[in-house]
């Protein structure tokens, strides 16, 4: 399988605060062809306004990663983590039994871009906690960094789940390939820019679904920014 799916095809909400792009159903939000990947669960591609955020509000038996793309975040969360997290920083907060969180836009006047991403975890009822890495883009300049994984190899983040998540940057020559795990599913998300998936051009804001494929090109971009799940 080889599914394309077009930014524009997402769900959308506009609250003027918040402008938010969701690549799975998600709030008011459903569509039953598109509830999930695997365990990946969601991937909200999100724009808040200078000075607004998310209040404070619980999740539970969720991993949850927060990518930004442009600007900064603010959290804080009940476990006492608070930090501002910017392009190329990383954070994995584990709901696990439950915890409560903010997020705002770090900056009084920028617009704040980013992913907000959950994967379903391999284990409920485990204990909260939190994470957070930079990865600087020469490390994933033209090439696929992991930057979350089970085991936190390599420096990535750790996850509750079987998943692990790979970002590159992407521009003129560059090309990067992935060998997939027999069994394993891939789904890759443009974040922007242009670039070449097994020899289709996808957009930023559109992803692909790959299933029973050995492997996975990356090449022929143009400013990406790409987001490659391994998934069981």
């Amino acid at each position: 399988m080889f599914e394309i799916r077009r930014g524009n095809e997402r769900g959308h909400a506009n609250h003027g605060w918040l402008d938010s792009y969701h690549s799975f159903s998600f709030a008011d939000y459903h569509d039953p062809e598109h509830v999930h990947f695997g365990a990946l669960r969601v991937i909200n591609e999100d724009r808040v306004a200078g000075g607004q955020g998310f209040g404070t509000h619980g999740h539970r038996d969720m991993e949850i990663i927060s990518y930004v793309l442009e600007g900064a975040l603010a959290h804080r969360d009940s476990m006492g983590n608070g930090s501002t997290i910017r392009p190329g920083d990383v954070q994995r907060m584990s709901a696990g039994t439950g915890v409560r969180h903010s997020e705002y836009n770090g900056s009084p006047s920028e617009t704040a871009h980013f992913l907000q991403i959950w994967i379903i975890p391999d284990a409920q009822g485990t204990a909260p906690g939190y994470e957070e890495k930079r990865f600087e883009d020469d490390e994933k300049r033209g090439r696929l960094r992991v930057i979350a994984s089970p085991s936190g190899r390599d420096g990535a983040v750790r996850l509750g789940a079987d998943a692990e998540i790979y970002a590159g940057l992407f521009d003129g020559d560059e090309r990067a390939g992935f060998d997939v795990p027999a069994g394993r599913r891939v789904y890759v998300h443009v974040a922007r820019g242009t670039v070449s998936v097994n020899g289709k051009v996808l957009n930023g804001g559109d992803a692909a679904k790959l299933e029973d494929v050995s492997k996975v090109t990356l090449d022929h971009g143009q400013d990406a920014e790409v987001l490659l799940f391994d998934l069981a």
